[in-house]
């Protein structure tokens, strides 16, 4: 209700804070006022107000904090049954996913979760596993494109013994595994069309059977999937099938890139940096201005996967206190050789490659073994493109 909502106004006329203040107690809520102030509410506006505009910016800062108090809620009770690392942010896009997570957690629904690779969404996975009445139980993991096609059925479903060459004896698979509690298949548009429709199977009637036997086995598992790739694309030219593409997607969880959600930046970045100083015993205070200004301007393509391990590099590598703009790649120091739009993109390649050869060699003082770790490659790589290119230093 609108009167739980405290509304703080600041102006310095007391006939525009009586006027303002009257209209938002007619309206129902809790008004504060001031004639001064240092920092005002979560937004403003400027004269002449507009009522109706005011209005719209009021109901939209009451949602932002409804979205803000259950996400704590929830960072509570994922708190207090299993540490979920990385899920941090406070934009929009990450307030409304983790409310979308808040409520369908204590349901049995299929989830599937999409969003570009290293979005995180085998944290958003765990995350209603563990804020669900099944947390108790096992969370499951399978990859469906880190197996080939022959072991995958046998990885699911289990097989008996004799099934196959190799199959000495008798092996429980990744579903009975997950009784009771949740299985996770990432990257499920990449599934094989005939282990779809057993998949299928087991979705409609919570039964199946190994690899080499006709007996059912009944399972109580609640499916968890996630995909970066175009479902709908893939109904389209048979590669998916329609039937099981409803099934799955009952309710729908998309992940925005980081670069959409630019506002998490300084959260993520604070928090790998004290998660790796602790993890490798090095005490860090922070980055430098040029550092933080190169990290939160780079885009990120391998999204937060990429900056976790940016950040773990740095704090690695750095031999001071503060990170530096040095310490980070030389992509994130100058994006700008990675948007290079040249028509003859392998000379274009070649031309990137040895502007960064010529910064890592100058920051490492000519020592080939400093700018080989700056560039992330081997000793022997740089000296086989140091002749290449016939650079001398």
């Amino acid at each position: 209700m609108a009167s739980s909502f405290r509304i703080l106004v600041v102006d310095d006329e007391p006939a525009q804070l009586e006027l303002v203040g009257g209209f938002l107690k007619k309206q129902g809520f809790e008004v504060v006022s001031a004639e001064s102030g240092e920092a005002a509410a979560a937004d403003y506006l400027t004269k002449p107000l507009n009522l109706e505009e005011l209005l719209h910016r009021i109901n939209k800062a009451r949602e932002h904090h409804r979205l803000r108090s259950e996400n704590r809620e929830l960072r509570e009770a994922l708190g207090a049954r299993h540490r979920i690392e990385g899920i941090i942010g406070e934009s929009g896009q990450m307030l409304e996913v983790l409310s979308l997570v808040r409520r369908v957690a204590p349901s049995e629904a299929t989830v599937l979760i999409r969003g570009e690779s290293g979005t995180g969404k085998e944290l958003i996975a765990k995350a209603i596993h563990f804020a669900s009445p099944r947390a108790a139980g096992p969370l499951v993991r399978v990859n469906c494109a880190a197996l080939p096609e022959t072991l995958l059925e046998s990885e699911l479903f289990g097989h008996e013994r004799g099934a196959f060459t190799g199959a000495v004896a008798a092996r429980k698979g990744r579903f009975e595994a997950a009784d009771g509690g949740s299985l996770f298949l990432d990257e499920i548009g990449d599934l094989p069309m005939h282990l779809q429709a057993k998949l299928l199977r087991v979705l409609q009637e919570r039964e199946f059977e190994r690899v080499g036997s006709n007996r059912p086995i009944q399972v109580d598992v609640r499916l968890l999937t996630a995909t970066h790739r175009d479902l709908e694309s893939q109904l389209k030219t048979g590669q998916f099938r329609e039937d099981l593409y409803y099934r799955l997607n009952v309710v729908t969880i998309v992940l925005s890139p980081l670069r959409e959600r630019r506002q998490d930046l300084p959260l993520l970045i604070d928090h790998f940096l004290e998660l790796f100083a602790e993890k490798n015993g090095k005490k860090i205070r922070g980055f430098t201005p040029e550092a933080r200004e190169a990290l939160l301007r780079y885009d990120y393509p391998g999204n937060v996967r990429e900056l976790e391990n940016l950040i773990e590099r740095a704090v690695v590598l750095t031999r001071d206190e503060v990170i530096g703009k040095d310490d980070l790649p030389l992509l994130v120091q100058e994006p700008e050789a990675a948007d290079s739009t040249e028509k003859n993109l392998p000379a274009a390649v070649e031309g990137i490659e040895q502007v960064m050869i010529r910064r890592a060699m100058a920051q490492a003082g000519g020592i080939q073994t400093r700018a080989a770790e700056l560039l992330g490659i081997s000793e022997r790589a740089l000296r086989y493109k140091l002749k290449k290119y016939g650079l001398t230093f």
